[in-house]
């Protein structure tokens, strides 16, 4: 994974030592990552609140949350993010803690910037081949319930997303506009064949090198 695929990464880095955390910042900067900077554990977690993130960097060691804590109260709320713990601990047993907590792996401080790189990128890709289905250039992302096109994020509403998901799951085939309208509209709602229009042609602005065919008195299919 290169600094042009890394540009869509949001990483929220948990890190108390100021100095440090801005260096840090700096490289990841650098390297293509969206970068969020918490200094204390408090912070981290209504970070949280704010935006979805694909990694977190996380110190044990920082005031109000540590980071084992804030890593199990983000995992019993049903937070897969990927995780990798930034630590001085070489202890056993405080290792052990952490992936308990539900860490996916952890780097010793002082620690080569190459190796955390590598390690952050050899995690993106285990999670992105277990949640991300694409179609060409079009790539769902699961954990973040999320579309991305060309590695950047669409801007989506609500039902525009859930009829290009629709879309994308039956590619290449037909999606009748009935299917369509039980989707996106419950019965309380009033679903047309207007506003499908309207949706869809506001998709095919955002995809210019895909193809969305309109199959006449059926439906619409994506084209792979």
């Amino acid at each position: 994974m290169h600094g042009l695929l890394r540009v869509s990464i949001k990483l929220l880095l948990l890190e108390d030592d100021l100095l440090f955390a801005e260096t840090l910042t700096d490289l990841l900067q650098e390297s293509g990552f969206c970068v969020t900077h918490a200094p204390n554990g408090q912070k981290a977690l209504d970070a949280t609140f704010d935006e979805k993130f694909d990694i977190y960097l996380l110190d044990i060691n920082v005031p109000l949350i540590n980071g084992i804590t804030l890593l199990k109260e983000l995992r019993s709320a049903d937070d897969t993010t990927p995780s990798i713990f930034l630590t001085s601990h070489k202890d056993k047993e405080m290792l052990k803690n952490g992936f308990l907590s539900g860490a996916d792996d952890y780097i010793t401080k002082p620690f080569d910037t190459d190796e955390l790189l590598l390690r952050i990128d050899a995690l993106l890709r285990r999670t992105k081949a277990n949640k991300v289905k694409c179609v060409n250039l079009l790539c769902h992302d699961e954990l973040h319930q999320r579309i991305l096109y060309n590695s950047m994020e669409l801007d989506l509403s609500k039902k525009e997303y859930e009829l290009l998901l629709l879309l994308m799951r039956h590619v290449d085939n037909s999606v009748p506009k009935e299917l369509i309208l039980s989707e996106l509209w419950s019965a309380s709602e009033s679903g047309s064949d207007g506003a499908i229009r309207v949706y869809i042609n506001r998709i095919k602005q955002l995809l210019p090198q895909m193809e969305i065919q309109n199959i006449r008195g059926i439906g619409y299919k994506l084209v792979s």
